[in-house]
């Protein structure tokens, strides 16, 4: 389902506090999934949701407005809600604020924008990082995606984008690479939404040719090519989408795609993790154990994939 937000929304979530755009960003991730998650608000077609600020360091407690059509979800306002005085009646306060508690859709919301928090923070530390230190890499990166474009990739897919992958191309909508290098652990780079439509309609039409060859064999040597909740994230280099990482929407973790047979592997990270990760290798090198970051020029360089040629000219970092 496509979510829109309304420029004045995004106005007044800045000027709530710091934490309310993720916080904003999350029940947008959720409405996604679930239209019709929201509340009668009392005006025609109007739904609203409620957020506990209390999840988040600078938030208040939240009441998210939004107009439901068939195809689309518009947010259309966003207020912060008042806090309980005290008085002599704060326990009766307490009490009516806890009872306002209940009703929100907590479990979904607050776990939603605990993960928008988290992912927009690792990668608030990996670009303020390459924005100081290697600047070419910096200006390689694209600028977010627009929700509407990633509605449109979600429904290209057929499956629903899980709010952590959400949040990060609404931050980033790619890299682009600094001479060929992507800004990730082994020279990786994070996949354009075009790149990811075309990597998961070649390796869903390689699996619909595998289910043909399938039917006529036993089922302990059947072949499985790609699952279909499989969405390609990751790439090898930025010109080299044949093999990378991709997110598991059912379980939430990263593995391994290359352009052969996919087999089972050890449970990597889920991409929170692998931003975290990434952020604390850039940030103390001293200890990073993956992988080592280096410099060319303004152009961060990962010591496990650099080419030999280049090896004279890398710098590693120091910290």
């Amino acid at each position: 389902m496509k979510v829109e937000i309304q420029p004045d929304v995004r106005e007044t979530a800045a000027r709530l506090g710091a934490d309310v755009p993720y916080a904003l960003k999350a029940v947008a991730g959720l409405l996604a999934d679930d239209p019709d998650m929201g509340r009668p608000s009392g005006l025609p077609g109007m739904l609203t949701v409620t957020v506990n600020g209390d999840m988040f360091d600078d938030c208040p407690d939240l009441s998210v407005g939004y107009l439901r059509e068939p195809d689309r979800i518009e947010i259309r306002f966003l207020e912060a809600l008042p806090s309980p005085g005290i008085s002599a009646d704060a326990p009766d306060q307490e009490q009516g604020q806890e009872q306002r508690r209940d009703e929100y859709p907590s479990d979904g919301v607050v776990g939603a924008a605990a993960t928008v928090r988290e992912v927009a923070d690792a990668w608030r530390r990996i670009t303020g990082w390459l924005k100081q230190h290697a600047p070419d890499s910096y200006a390689a990166l694209r600028a977010g995606a627009s929700p509407a474009s990633i509605a449109a990739l979600e429904e290209d897919l057929g499956i629903p984008i899980p709010v952590e992958l959400r949040t990060l191309w609404m931050l980033t909508g790619g890299d682009d690479g600094a001479d060929g290098w992507g800004c990730l652990p082994g020279n990786r780079a994070l996949m354009n939404l075009d790149a990811v439509a075309a990597r998961y309609r070649l390796k869903t039409d390689a699996q619909t040719q595998q289910d043909v060859l399938n039917a006529g064999r036993p089922e302990e040597e059947r072949i499985t090519v790609w699952e279909a909740t499989r969405i390609p994230v990751i790439a090898l280099g930025p010109a080299d989408h044949t093999m990378g990482l991709y997110l598991d929407a059912a379980t939430g973790y990263l593995g391994f795609f290359s352009r052969e047979v996919e087999t089972p592997g050890d449970v990597l990270d889920t991409l929170v993790t692998y931003l975290e990760e990434t952020a604390d290798m850039l940030e103390a090198p001293a200890l990073a154990a993956r992988d080592k970051p280096g410099l060319i020029g303004g152009t961060l360089i990962w010591l496990s994939s650099i080419n030999p040629a280049h090896e004279e000219r890398w710098q590693p970092l120091s910290g």
